[in-house]
């Protein structure tokens, strides 16, 4: 049977932010936002044969075949529908990041990797960050996908180091710099490529290397390299040499 709110209470609700929860472990496992009877579509969706059976939908499945029915909170309503990206946003920031519990949502809330859950001291390096000026050639990696703020050093080294489609200029440079949002995150000295992957037929390569030493890595990190991008460039991979400007 479907699970439908009253008209009343739907004009009263106007949009709100609300969790799916599971019974079985008491933990959030889903965070939405909408209007109308929005939060009862999960459920209702999970119901349908051809539903992909993406992990939200499996999760649903499982509740309801151990038979149980999944929780519905409403966190905020009486929203805007911009009020209710934010509330959303921050939500899933707290639960992932702050709770370290593991959500179904398939992408992080709107403006995430902009605006979302970090340190002060990492918002102080965004605004504050002076520009760099390269005084060697250097390879720039972007890891917008992959960083996570708080992320250890090992962690970051792993998400920087491969796997990438680069030339025989790249197998030249002495360093690599980590970037996020603009931002050197770190600086490594590179040995060699010597780990490979093969990725839709290309070969993509990976390095080895280690922390740069103090007199290159404090000039770089934590600098903005937002001037060498061309604006709208979707490319993770920037080649800059001690002009500053970007080489392909």
């Amino acid at each position: 049977m479907k699970k439908r709110l009253s008209q009343s209470t739907i004009e009263k609700l106007g949009y709100y932010v609300y969790t799916l929860i599971d019974p079985r472990t008491k933990k959030v496992f889903y965070v939405g936002k909408g209007k109308g009877s929005r939060v009862y579509a999960h459920v209702e969706a999970s119901e349908a044969i051809e539903t992909k059976e993406v992990e939200k939908i499996a999760t649903i499945r499982a509740i309801r075949a151990a038979g149980k029915e999944v929780g519905h909170t409403v966190v905020r309503h009486g929203l805007s529908e911009s009020e209710a990206f934010a509330v959303e946003a921050s939500l899933i920031d707290y639960i992932k990041n702050a709770q370290k519990i593991n959500l179904t949502n398939l992408v992080d809330g709107h403006h995430s990797s902009e605006l979302g859950l970090r340190t002060i001291e990492d918002i102080e390096i965004q605004y504050e960050a002076p520009e760099a000026v390269f005084e060697e050639e250097m390879l720039l990696i972007r890891i917008n996908r992959l960083y996570v703020p708080g992320m250890k050093p090992k962690e970051l080294y792993d998400a920087t180091r491969k796997f990438w489609r680069v030339g025989p200029r790249a197998f030249k440079l002495k360093h690599a710099c980590a970037v996020y949002l603009g931002i050197v995150r770190e600086v490594y000295e590179i040995k060699d490529w010597s780990d490979t992957k093969m990725v839709n037929g290309h070969k993509r390569y990976g390095f080895v290397g280690k922390i740069a030493k103090p007199e290159v890595r404090d000039k770089y990190r934590h600098t903005s390299v937002k001037h060498v991008f061309k604006q709208g460039s979707q490319s993770s991979i920037l080649y800059v040499g001690n002009d500053t400007k970007s080489r392909s």
